[in-house]
């Protein structure tokens, strides 16, 4: 018995999407954001040694390697 034309045509799969590249101001942006978190951090601590602390300086820091850890979750 012949075939029916329909299962005669080998169908191949669509191609698979290429992934999503972020943009480079991303990976710029997280590593500063970074940078700069912890060079407040650390300057907070280094006047320490001076008498001169101040809580918003913690947080500020914290704040800004946060923002980085949020702007890494958007990198592909």
């Amino acid at each position: 018995m012949p075939k029916s034309r329909s299962k005669r045509i080998n169908k191949q799969p669509p191609p698979k999407p290429k992934p999503k590249r972020s943009p480079e101001w991303v990976g710029v942006l997280f590593f500063i954001l970074m940078g700069v978190g912890l060079v407040v951090i650390i300057a907070n601590y280094v006047a320490a040694f001076g008498g001169g602390t101040a809580n918003w300086r913690l947080f500020y820091g914290l704040g800004l390697i946060t923002g980085a850890f949020i702007l890494s979750t958007q990198w592909h």
